[in-house]
C-alpha cells in the first residue's frame, strides 16, 4: 500500500459513513489491509450483531507488557441542520479539516495509523496496540467483547490511551452512566369517562415528577468538586404517549440518564427510579424496565505512572476530569489502567460542520510516535 499522511487516511475514514448501529465491515477491511501492509498482527473480533467488528492490531513483539491506543470506528448520524458540506467528504478550509467524525473520534484513528509506517521498522522491545471498537456511540456497546478477548491476544498491558477528543491534554477522570426506557400500560377510553380508563400519561407524569425530585436529591451528594456539576445527575431525555386529546392515553414511554460521580454505581443509583414504577402495578398498569446503556466512570489516581507518562508526552498538566463518558472506564473495570488524550474538542463533535485542525493531527502523530520511542528505548 503506498505510504499515506494523516490527512489522506482521515479522508479514506471519513468517508466510511460507519454511523452507530450499522455494519462496519467496510471500515475495518480497510484498516485490517492497511496495517497488515506493514507487517502488523491484525485480529478481527466480530461482535454478536454480526454485521460489525472490534479490530485489535499490534506492532511489534507479541509478548510483552505494552501500550493500548485505543479508539472507536463509529460516529453519531450526520442528519443535522446546518453542514455547509457532505459530512462524509473530508473538506479543507484553511487549516481545518471538516466531516463528521473528524474530532470524535477518526481524527486519533487517523493519527495512530499514520504512525503505522514508523513504528513498523522501529525495534520496539515492547509492544504498542490498536485497538479500535464499534458502538462506543451507543453506549460503549462494542468494547466489552473486545475486552473479553484481550487476555488471548496480549499480555496486561501497561495502559490505554483513549483517544475521545481532549485538546491532546490527558484527563484522569470522568463520570459513569445508565440510561433507560420507561414503559407504562394503562386502558384506554373516551376522554369522558376517564373513571373507566387508565391514564398511561398521568401515571407516567407521577414517576417524571419523582425522577425530578430524586435528581435534587442527587445534589446534595457524594460530591466530587473535579467535575462540572459536581454531583450525579438525572434527567428525563425522552417523553412519549397519548395520540388524541379526547383519547385515554393508554401508553407511555419515557427514557432517563443517570451519570454518576466516580466510586458510586449509576446502575445501583436508579434502583429507586424503577422500584417507583413497578410500584404502578399496584394500581392495575402494566409496567417494563429496559436498561439501554450503562458504563462506569474514570477515576485514574494521580500519582499513577500512566498520568506521569501522558503529562511528559503531551508537555501538559494533566486534568483532573471531563464531563463527557468514554471507553475509559470499562478498561479501568478490565484491570487496565486508562487515561483520555486525544487531538480535536469535544465542544466540536455531535454538531454540523464538524472539524479538527491539522496542527492537531501533527501533533497527536508525533505524541504517538514519540511513545514509539519510548517503547524501542
Amino acid at each position: 500500500m503506498t505510504q499515506m499522511n494523516v490527512e489522506m487516511i482521515l479522508d479514506q475514514l471519513v468517508a466510511f459513513p460507519t454511523v452507530v448501529g450499522t455494519p462496519n465491515h467496510a471500515i475495518v477491511d480497510w484498516i485490517a489491509e492497511y496495517c497488515r501492509s506493514y507487517g502488523a498482527a491484525v485480529s478481527v473480533l466480530t461482535g454478536p450483531e454480526g454485521d460489525r467488528s472490534n479490530l485489535f492490531v499490534t506492532i511489534g513483539p507479541s509478548q510483552g507488557r505494552g501500550y493500548i491506543l485505543s479508539g472507536h470506528m463509529d460516529v453519531v448520524p450526520a442528519r443535522e441542520d446546518g453542514w455547509t458540506s457532505d459530512p462524509f467528504n473530508l473538506r479543507r478550509s484553511g487549516d481545518r479539516l471538516f466531516g463528521r467524525g473528524t474530532s470524535d473520534m477518526k481524527g486519533f484513528l487517523a493519527c495512530a495509523l499514520a504512525a503505522v509506517p514508523k513504528l513498523a521498522v522501529q525495534d520496539l522491545r515492547r509492544p504498542l496496540h490498536l485497538a479500535f471498537s464499534y458502538d462506543e456511540e451507543a453506549g460503549c456497546r462494542g468494547v466489552p467483547h473486545l475486552l473479553a478477548a484481550l487476555p488471548r491476544l496480549c499480555d496486561t498491558p501497561l495502559g490505554a490511551i483513549i483517544g475521545e477528543p481532549s485538546r491532546l491534554q490527558a484527563v484522569r477522570a470522568h463520570k459513569g452512566k445508565a440510561a433507560a426506557r420507561l414503559e407504562v400500560t394503562g386502558r384506554s377510553g373516551h376522554s369522558s369517562r376517564p373513571d373507566l380508563g387508565l391514564n398511561a400519561v398521568h401515571a407516567m407524569a407521577g414517576i417524571v415528577a419523582q425522577v425530578v425530585a430524586y435528581g435534587r436529591q442527587l445534589e446534595q451528594g457524594p460530591l466530587d468538586p473535579q467535575f462540572e456539576p459536581p454531583c450525579s445527575t438525572l434527567q428525563v431525555g425522552v417523553i412519549q404517549g397519548g395520540q388524541s386529546v379526547n383519547i385515554i392515553p393508554d401508553r407511555s414511554i419515557a427514557e432517563v440518564e443517570l451519570r454518576a460521580v466516580p466510586g458510586t454505581s449509576p446502575v445501583a443509583l436508579l434502583e429507586p427510579m424503577k422500584a417507583a414504577l413497578l410500584a404502578l402495578r399496584d394500581s392495575g398498569y402494566q409496567v417494563a424496565w429496559h436498561d439501554l446503556t450503562t458504563y462506569p466512570g474514570l477515576s485514574l489516581p494521580e500519582d499513577c505512572a500512566l498520568a506521569a507518562l501522558l503529562a511528559d508526552l503531551t508537555r501538559q498538566p494533566v486534568l483532573p476530569a471531563v464531563s463527557y463518558g468514554t471507553e475509559a472506564g470499562l478498561y479501568q473495570q478490565a484491570g487496565i489502567n486508562a487515561i483520555i488524550c486525544g487531538p480535536g474538542d469535544i465542544g466540536r463533535a455531535h454538531k454540523p460542520d464538524e472539524y479538527i485542525e491539522t496542527t492537531e493531527l501533527t501533533a497527536c502523530q508525533s505524541l504517538i510516535e514519540a511513545l514509539g520511542d519510548r517503547l524501542a528505548a
